[in-house]
């Protein structure tokens, strides 16, 4: 054996596929851990999407190779989805490509944008994936900072000052991830000036728009949008379908086209009876979001309970499925985290593994039923 390729050393195992090992065992050892530290929807899709996945099961093609940019009516219920949620027209032949959820499509874009020694700007804290993802493909992540006080605007002024002639592409998330910091338009204009200005291409990741949002935005309903940018989007958070591995990839045709080449060598379509139910799910309208957000509303507001009785602060003009809070000062979040699931049964996120500015924070999900929440209460309180 001539050893590992030299990329592995570049990163470490996905946080969650360790600690959820331990936090299994712990629960097969009979512990009544409480899981509020994963983002992974615990309700359940609409009933017709699940239709949807059963009736096409029984069909005689169901079963070979799908299209690589997936079935038409796919591309078509993921145009007419964005039209009507975010006012955006895109061709549903050239501007959008369905992928195996928008995780995929982090890697997708990177091979398709980055060769080794391009930089990349990523925001701190963020998303591990596009740090870990850049690293293995020998890129060298630039880290930004974020104004919580002002939506999650990155500070372009320090920026500014930085030599970006190497930087290709730049990482946006709004609804923001961990922070829940919502953006705005205004943020976005922004954004799209200085990426023209220095050549580079944004890539905004969109999958918490539908949380706890009233107002959901895309970043291709700007005026110049489609010029820079592209929008990986996804039906996991929305629909309450992690593990069905729907995402698309939208926006400008000729980017869009670069991204299939790669996908396309790594993957052999999507199993039709899920394209079925997805074009299902984005059939839905306002009043599935509505009653989906008027039960994250109900968690979150035990989850900012949970967080009083442990000191924590937060703020409440947030998005998304998690409260990110900060720790008080003399207690590290690590500390915070291990007395909770050691000693309590609670399994909560330490807000370091979102990058160095999450040293403090800690990140709690919204995804368990109300009365496991309202159970790790008492468990604080006792």
């Amino acid at each position: 054996m001539k050893g590992f390729a030299n990329r592995v050393e570049t990163v470490q195992e996905y946080y969650f596929s360790a600690k959820l090992r331990e936090v299994n065992q712990l629960i097969a050892d009979g512990k009544p851990v409480i899981n509020l530290g994963i983002g992974s929807p615990d309700l359940a899709p609409d009933r017709m999407v699940i239709d949807s996945l059963k009736s096409t099961v029984e069909h005689p093609r169901a079963h070979g190779y799908q299209n690589y940019q997936g079935i038409s009516e796919l591309r078509i219920a993921m145009a007419e989805f964005y039209s009507r949620e975010y006012h955006v027209t895109l061709n549903p032949k050239k501007e959008i490509l369905p992928l195996m959820g928008s995780k995929e499509g982090i890697m997708h874009l990177s091979m398709a944008f980055l060769n080794p020694g391009d930089q990349v700007l990523i925001p701190d804290p963020g998303y591990p994936t596009y740090t870990s993802v850049t690293d293995l493909l020998g890129a060298v992540p630039i880290f930004y900072s974020l104004d919580l006080e002002k939506k999650g605007r990155p500070n372009l002024e320090d920026l500014e000052m930085l030599d970006l002639s190497k930087v290709k592409i730049m990482w946006i998330n709004y609804p923001h991830m961990p922070t829940g910091a919502i953006g705005s338009i205004e943020i976005f204009t922004e954004l799209l000036a200085f990426a023209k200005k220095h050549d580079i291409v944004l890539l905004h990741d969109n999958p918490y728009s539908h949380i706890l949002n009233p107002e959901p935005l895309s970043i291709l309903s700007i005026p110049g949008g489609k010029d820079v940018a592209l929008e990986l989007n996804s039906l996991s958070k929305t629909f309450n379908m992690p593990g069905w591995r729907v995402g698309m990839l939208c926006g400008r045709a000729d980017w869009v086209e670069a991204v299939l080449k790669v996908k396309s060598n790594m993957d052999s379509g999507m199993f039709l009876g899920i394209q079925k139910g997805a074009i299902a799910a984005l059939s839905l309208r306002k009043n599935w979001f509505s009653d989906l957000d008027e039960q994250y509303q109900n968690r979150r507001n035990l989850v900012w309970k949970l967080a009083d009785q442990m000191n924590l602060s937060y703020k409440k003009d947030t998005a998304g499925l998690f409260v990110w809070c900060k720790v008080p000062e003399g207690k590290t979040a690590d500390e915070l985290v291990d007395f909770l699931l050691y000693e309590k049964n609670i399994f909560i996120t330490p807000g370091r593994i979102f990058g160095p500015a999450g040293e403090g924070y800690v990140r709690i999900s919204l995804c368990m039923p109300e009365f496991k929440i309202l159970e790790a209460i008492n468990r604080i309180k006792s």
